[in-house]
Protein backbone atom coordinates (compact mmCIF):
# COMPACT_ATOMS: atom_id res chain seq x y z
CA UNK A 1 0.00 0.00 0.00
CA UNK A 2 1.60 3.40 -1.20
CA UNK A 3 0.08 5.32 1.57
CA UNK A 4 0.32 2.87 4.77
CA UNK A 5 0.74 4.85 7.94
CA UNK A 6 -0.14 8.24 6.55
CA UNK A 7 -2.65 10.69 7.64
CA UNK A 8 -4.39 12.48 4.51
CA UNK A 9 -6.64 15.65 4.98
CA UNK A 10 -9.07 16.20 1.56
CA UNK A 11 -11.45 19.07 1.43
CA UNK A 12 -14.59 18.78 -0.88
CA UNK A 13 -14.50 15.08 -0.44
CA UNK A 14 -18.66 14.60 -1.01
CA UNK A 15 -18.34 13.91 -4.53
CA UNK A 16 -16.13 14.07 -7.66
CA UNK A 17 -12.34 13.85 -7.04
CA UNK A 18 -12.41 14.79 -3.76
CA UNK A 19 -14.78 11.84 -2.89
CA UNK A 20 -12.69 9.51 -5.31
CA UNK A 21 -9.63 10.72 -3.88
CA UNK A 22 -10.28 10.36 -0.14
CA UNK A 23 -11.46 6.60 -1.41
CA UNK A 24 -8.48 6.06 -2.87
CA UNK A 25 -6.26 7.48 -0.08
CA UNK A 26 -7.61 4.86 1.91
CA UNK A 27 -7.29 2.19 -0.33
CA UNK A 28 -4.14 2.77 -0.10
CA UNK A 29 -3.93 2.57 3.72
CA UNK A 30 -3.88 6.00 4.15
CA UNK A 31 -6.00 7.22 7.57
CA UNK A 32 -8.12 9.58 6.04
CA UNK A 33 -10.14 12.83 7.38
CA UNK A 34 -12.75 14.05 4.64
CA UNK A 35 -14.47 17.44 5.01
CA UNK A 36 -17.48 19.00 2.80
CA UNK A 37 -19.95 21.48 3.69
CA UNK A 38 -22.71 19.10 2.17
CA UNK A 39 -23.94 16.58 4.98
CA UNK A 40 -26.08 14.15 2.96
CA UNK A 41 -23.10 13.29 1.42
CA UNK A 42 -20.67 12.84 3.64
CA UNK A 43 -23.02 10.30 5.41
CA UNK A 44 -22.68 8.15 2.58
CA UNK A 45 -19.20 7.65 3.17
CA UNK A 46 -18.61 4.68 4.24
CA UNK A 47 -15.23 3.44 5.06
CA UNK A 48 -13.59 2.34 8.25
CA UNK A 49 -10.33 4.39 7.22
CA UNK A 50 -11.90 7.50 6.45
CA UNK A 51 -13.35 9.85 8.86
CA UNK A 52 -16.08 12.35 7.22
CA UNK A 53 -16.68 15.70 8.87
CA UNK A 54 -18.16 18.98 8.03
CA UNK A 55 -16.14 21.91 6.84
CA UNK A 56 -17.06 25.28 5.31
CA UNK A 57 -13.28 25.75 4.02
CA UNK A 58 -14.49 29.64 3.76
CA UNK A 59 -14.87 29.63 7.61
CA UNK A 60 -11.26 30.64 8.70
CA UNK A 61 -11.91 30.16 12.15
CA UNK A 62 -13.44 26.53 11.81
CA UNK A 63 -10.44 25.69 9.29
CA UNK A 64 -8.31 26.62 12.26
CA UNK A 65 -10.20 24.51 14.67
CA UNK A 66 -9.66 21.50 12.84
CA UNK A 67 -6.73 21.74 11.76
CA UNK A 68 -5.81 22.53 15.34
CA UNK A 69 -7.51 19.49 16.56
CA UNK A 70 -6.20 16.98 14.63
CA UNK A 71 -2.65 18.27 14.05
CA UNK A 72 -0.01 17.10 11.38
CA UNK A 73 -0.92 15.31 8.65
CA UNK A 74 1.15 13.66 5.84
CA UNK A 75 -0.69 14.31 2.88
CA UNK A 76 -2.97 17.56 2.48
CA UNK A 77 -5.63 17.71 -0.79
CA UNK A 78 -6.86 21.52 -1.43
CA UNK A 79 -10.14 20.44 -3.89
CA UNK A 80 -12.50 22.65 -3.08
CA UNK A 81 -13.43 25.25 -5.56
CA UNK A 82 -16.30 26.90 -7.83
CA UNK A 83 -16.61 27.32 -11.76
CA UNK A 84 -17.98 30.36 -12.73
CA UNK A 85 -18.70 30.52 -16.53
CA UNK A 86 -18.69 33.47 -18.27
CA UNK A 87 -16.37 36.53 -20.05
CA UNK A 88 -14.88 39.31 -18.05
CA UNK A 89 -18.46 41.11 -18.83
CA UNK A 90 -20.59 38.50 -17.59
CA UNK A 91 -17.90 38.20 -14.08
CA UNK A 92 -19.68 40.79 -11.65
CA UNK A 93 -18.13 42.18 -8.38
CA UNK A 94 -19.54 39.12 -6.35
CA UNK A 95 -18.67 36.83 -8.66
CA UNK A 96 -15.30 37.67 -8.85
CA UNK A 97 -15.11 38.00 -4.70
CA UNK A 98 -17.19 34.60 -4.44
CA UNK A 99 -14.55 32.83 -6.86
CA UNK A 100 -11.09 34.40 -5.57
CA UNK A 101 -12.51 33.51 -1.57
CA UNK A 102 -13.23 29.91 -2.58
CA UNK A 103 -10.52 28.99 -5.10
CA UNK A 104 -7.13 30.82 -3.45
CA UNK A 105 -8.09 32.82 -0.27
CA UNK A 106 -9.58 29.04 1.20
CA UNK A 107 -6.83 26.73 -0.27
CA UNK A 108 -4.36 29.68 1.52
CA UNK A 109 -6.07 29.91 5.09
CA UNK A 110 -6.59 26.09 4.76
CA UNK A 111 -3.06 25.14 3.82
CA UNK A 112 -1.74 27.91 6.13
CA UNK A 113 -3.44 26.32 9.13
CA UNK A 114 -1.92 22.69 8.59
CA UNK A 115 1.25 23.80 7.60
CA UNK A 116 3.25 24.14 10.92
CA UNK A 117 2.59 21.31 12.11
CA UNK A 118 3.45 19.67 9.09
CA UNK A 119 6.55 20.84 9.31
CA UNK A 120 6.96 20.32 12.99
CA UNK A 121 6.63 16.46 12.28
CA UNK A 122 9.25 16.44 9.52
CA UNK A 123 7.70 17.14 6.12
CA UNK A 124 4.56 16.09 3.68
CA UNK A 125 3.23 16.58 0.53
CA UNK A 126 0.60 19.02 -0.57
CA UNK A 127 -1.66 18.76 -3.36
CA UNK A 128 -3.40 21.82 -5.09
CA UNK A 129 -6.58 21.61 -7.21
CA UNK A 130 -5.82 24.03 -10.38
CA UNK A 131 -7.21 23.29 -14.04
CA UNK A 132 -5.85 23.09 -16.93
CA UNK A 133 -7.96 26.42 -17.76
CA UNK A 134 -5.25 28.60 -15.56
CA UNK A 135 -1.64 29.75 -16.71
CA UNK A 136 -1.12 26.80 -18.90
CA UNK A 137 -4.43 27.24 -21.25
CA UNK A 138 -7.21 29.54 -21.55
CA UNK A 139 -10.75 28.42 -22.07
CA UNK A 140 -13.91 30.25 -23.29
CA UNK A 141 -16.07 31.75 -20.94
CA UNK A 142 -13.83 30.69 -17.83
CA UNK A 143 -12.48 34.35 -17.21
CA UNK A 144 -12.01 34.05 -13.36
CA UNK A 145 -12.19 30.40 -13.11
CA UNK A 146 -8.95 30.45 -15.18
CA UNK A 147 -7.84 33.38 -13.00
CA UNK A 148 -8.33 31.92 -9.60
CA UNK A 149 -6.64 28.62 -11.06
CA UNK A 150 -3.62 30.64 -12.23
CA UNK A 151 -3.50 31.89 -9.00
CA UNK A 152 -3.51 28.49 -7.54
CA UNK A 153 -0.59 27.12 -9.28
CA UNK A 154 1.65 29.92 -8.42
CA UNK A 155 0.67 29.49 -4.67
CA UNK A 156 1.89 26.19 -5.23
CA UNK A 157 5.39 27.00 -6.85
CA UNK A 158 5.68 29.54 -3.88
CA UNK A 159 5.22 27.14 -1.27
CA UNK A 160 7.05 24.54 -3.02
CA UNK A 161 10.11 26.87 -3.00
CA UNK A 162 9.73 27.85 0.33
CA UNK A 163 9.65 24.94 2.68
CA UNK A 164 11.70 22.71 0.16
CA UNK A 165 14.48 21.89 2.61
CA UNK A 166 11.95 21.38 5.44
CA UNK A 167 10.64 18.09 3.85
CA UNK A 168 7.42 19.73 1.90
CA UNK A 169 6.72 19.13 -1.31
CA UNK A 170 3.69 20.61 -3.11
CA UNK A 171 2.03 20.13 -6.42
CA UNK A 172 -0.60 21.29 -8.13
CA UNK A 173 -3.01 18.90 -10.91
CA UNK A 174 -4.51 20.79 -13.80
CA UNK A 175 -7.65 18.69 -15.10
CA UNK A 176 -9.40 19.17 -18.03
CA UNK A 177 -13.15 18.44 -17.65
CA UNK A 178 -14.30 15.57 -15.57
CA UNK A 179 -17.22 13.63 -14.82
CA UNK A 180 -19.05 15.46 -11.50
CA UNK A 181 -21.96 16.19 -10.37
CA UNK A 182 -20.89 20.07 -10.44
CA UNK A 183 -20.27 19.17 -13.76
CA UNK A 184 -23.35 17.82 -14.58
CA UNK A 185 -25.44 21.10 -12.77
CA UNK A 186 -23.41 23.41 -15.13
CA UNK A 187 -24.49 21.28 -18.37
CA UNK A 188 -28.45 21.41 -17.29
CA UNK A 189 -28.13 25.11 -16.77
CA UNK A 190 -27.39 25.52 -20.21
CA UNK A 191 -30.22 24.51 -21.28
CA UNK A 192 -29.73 21.72 -23.70
CA UNK A 193 -27.59 18.88 -21.59
CA UNK A 194 -26.97 16.93 -24.79
CA UNK A 195 -25.32 19.70 -26.32
CA UNK A 196 -23.07 21.12 -23.74
CA UNK A 197 -21.76 17.49 -23.16
CA UNK A 198 -21.24 17.30 -26.77
CA UNK A 199 -19.20 20.31 -26.87
CA UNK A 200 -16.90 19.25 -23.82
CA UNK A 201 -16.45 15.75 -25.44
CA UNK A 202 -15.60 17.56 -28.65
CA UNK A 203 -12.76 19.63 -27.74
CA UNK A 204 -11.05 16.69 -25.88
CA UNK A 205 -8.27 15.35 -28.51
CA UNK A 206 -8.97 11.55 -26.66
CA UNK A 207 -12.75 12.20 -27.29
CA UNK A 208 -13.94 11.47 -23.96
CA UNK A 209 -14.43 13.62 -20.17
CA UNK A 210 -11.91 11.84 -17.87
CA UNK A 211 -13.14 9.69 -15.16
CA UNK A 212 -12.47 10.99 -10.87
CA UNK A 213 -10.63 7.78 -10.44
CA UNK A 214 -8.26 8.86 -12.97
CA UNK A 215 -7.72 11.91 -11.75
CA UNK A 216 -7.66 10.32 -8.07
CA UNK A 217 -4.63 8.02 -9.44
CA UNK A 218 -2.49 11.14 -9.67
CA UNK A 219 -2.92 13.05 -6.69
CA UNK A 220 -2.38 9.29 -4.89
CA UNK A 221 1.17 9.17 -6.53
CA UNK A 222 2.15 12.69 -5.48
CA UNK A 223 0.98 12.30 -1.96
CA UNK A 224 3.00 8.78 -2.05
CA UNK A 225 6.97 8.78 -1.34
CA UNK A 226 6.92 7.50 -4.85
CA UNK A 227 7.07 11.11 -6.25
CA UNK A 228 9.25 12.03 -4.04
CA UNK A 229 11.59 13.97 -6.06
CA UNK A 230 8.59 16.16 -7.60
CA UNK A 231 8.01 19.59 -6.51
CA UNK A 232 6.87 23.07 -7.55
CA UNK A 233 5.19 21.45 -10.70
CA UNK A 234 1.66 22.09 -12.63
CA UNK A 235 0.81 18.94 -13.88
CA UNK A 236 -1.85 18.64 -16.95
CA UNK A 237 -4.15 15.75 -16.55
CA UNK A 238 -6.41 16.59 -19.36
CA UNK A 239 -6.53 13.42 -22.29
CA UNK A 240 -4.06 15.84 -24.54
CA UNK A 241 -5.96 19.35 -24.41
CA UNK A 242 -3.04 21.33 -23.68
CA UNK A 243 -0.61 19.80 -26.02
CA UNK A 244 -2.62 20.59 -29.33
Amino acid sequence: MLLQGKKAFVTAAGAGIGLATARAFAAEGAEVIATDINDAALAEINDERITARRLDVMDKAAVQAVAAEIGAVDILFNCAGFVHHGTILDCEEDDFDFSFNLNVKATYNVTKAFLPAMLDAGGGSIVFMSSAASSIIAAPNRFVYGATKAAVIGMTKSIAADFITQGIRANAICPATVESPSLRERMKATGDYEAARAAFIARQPMGRIGTPEEIADLVVFLASDKSSFITGQAIAIDGGWTNV
